[in-house]
């Protein structure tokens, strides 16, 4: 397990958590590079709601600064298998963009990062994003990342004034079996985190998603145990 004793005047960073393995990675990640962490979680009514329960473990134990779980209902726009009535996709991972994508999901939760960030004097950003073994969506691309921290220089006071605001993105070019080895030497317990879309009524993971195939793909890769119980084989 990473060493949270961290300094009272180490720096603070914004972690997005959802409570999938590489946010997990990605918070641990950040406190073994000596920041304290403020752990944002964005409940936007997803159907895949457990993750909210994984991330509330995970933030408590990982000892973070603070856990802020944010309601923003996207179902009221939908558009995606998560936040709409659409089914999930369960035949494989395609060439297109699936609709498991939320339309600018992770656009509008750095937004959100960024504002606490602010608010809370941290010049810097930590998200899970991968770009290797992910289901091809736009707001996972280093392009994205390198966007936004050009956004995030011209949208706040503290850019205005000359500061630097980092995006970190520590998995953004890793393999999902190089995430799951990077969990185990973390000393993380995987399966305590969740990763699949669609859940079944006794709380399994489908074992088909996108989500589920790479987790299992990654975790059968490196070898490693995952602890995720999966209705399907």
């Amino acid at each position: 397990m990473v060493d949270n004793t961290s300094a009272e005047n180490a720096p603070l960073a914004v972690v997005l958590l959802s409570g999938g393995l590489d946010s997990m990675v990605c918070a641990a990640l950040a406190q073994e590079q000596g920041f304290r962490v403020l752990a944002l979680t964005i409940d936007y009514n997803q159907r895949h709601r457990v993750e909210l329960e994984a991330a509330r473990a995970i933030a408590a134990n990982l000892h973070v600064e603070r856990h802020v779980i944010l309601p923003l209902d996207l179902r009221q726009f939908g558009g995606s298998a998560l936040t709409d009535d659409m089914a999930v996709p369960k035949d494989g991972l395609g060439e297109d963009i699936p609709v498991t994508y939320v339309p600018a999901r992770n656009l509008v939760f750095l937004s959100l990062a960024l504002a606490w960030a602010e608010a809370a004097g941290s010049k810097d950003l930590f998200i899970g994003v991968n770009a290797l073994d992910y289901s091809g969506y736009p707001d996972c691309r280093p392009e994205f990342v390198e966007g936004f921290q050009g956004l995030a220089r011209v949208a706040t006071r503290f850019g205005s004034e000359g500061g630097t605001v980092t995006i970190h993105a520590p998995l953004q070019h890793l393999r999902k079996s190089q995430i799951a080895q990077e969990a185990a030497r973390l000393g993380l317990e995987a399966g305590q985190s969740w990763s699949c879309y669609d859940p079944d009524p006794d709380g399994r993971a489908c074992g088909l998603c996108d989500s589920c195939r790479l987790r299992r793909a990654g975790f059968e890769e490196a070898g490693l145990h995952d602890g995720t119980r999966y209705s399907a084989n």
